[in-house]
């Protein structure tokens, strides 16, 4: 039987064991104007925090290296783009909180995702509240998608309602709300929650 041979690469590549690699020269180190420019590209293409993108522009620097005597402007690039507006923390966390709580996620899993997109408290603190005042809207979304509580085809025994409350804890959301939705009943759903039907 005959093997398989792997395509051959293109002019612009080497063949060796791990594949294709590039045989073009290194990039140049980057200078302001290419600081700005990777920036610009960046906010343009994805909604970001000041610390996102300084950390984005921190890890090109890595890869690339740095051309000027004095460290990168990485601050005060971030600072001239949020003074744009092309950068708002406060917004981004709001965003962050909506999307989660849309899929499910409690406000512990919100908070966790706005910390590590390094927003400080005072920009965060409508996006935490957003959150704490959708927690059991958020909470039901996950039940519903994991066929939990009312939402289930069977009354669960105890091993099983107890992995229920731990995978809606894993998902953010809090001890006694976890609880409460496991032990309803299935098909049985509140007039509140006919929403989620």
């Amino acid at each position: 039987m005959a093997r398989r041979v792997a395509a051959l690469p293109d002019a612009g590549g080497v063949w060796h064991k791990h594949g294709v690699t590039s045989s073009r020269r290194p990039r140049p180190p980057l200078d302001r104007r290419d600081l700005d420019e990777l920036a610009l590209r960046y906010v343009a293409r994805f909604a970001t925090s000041r610390a996102k993108l300084r950390s984005y522009l921190l890890r090109k620097i890595r890869e690339r290296g740095w051309t000027g005597d004095e460290d990168p402007p990485l601050d005060q690039i971030a600072d001239r783009l949020s003074e744009l507006g092309y950068v708002d923390d406060q917004a981004y966390a709001t965003s962050l909180s909506q999307s989660l709580g849309s899929r499910g996620y409690g406000h512990r899993r919100v908070a966790g995702a706005i910390s590590a997109a390094g927003i400080s408290e005072s920009d965060a603190a409508e996006a935490l509240e957003f959150a704490e005042q959708r927690a059991a809207e958020a909470a039901l979304r996950f039940a519903k998608k994991r066929n939990i509580g009312p939402f289930s085809a069977a009354s669960a025994d105890r091993p099983k309602r107890e992995k229920w409350i731990a995978a809606m804890i894993r998902a953010g959301h809090s001890f006694a709300l976890a609880q409460r939705i496991a032990d309803s009943e299935p098909g049985v759903i509140p007039e509140e929650w006919l929403i989620f039907e």
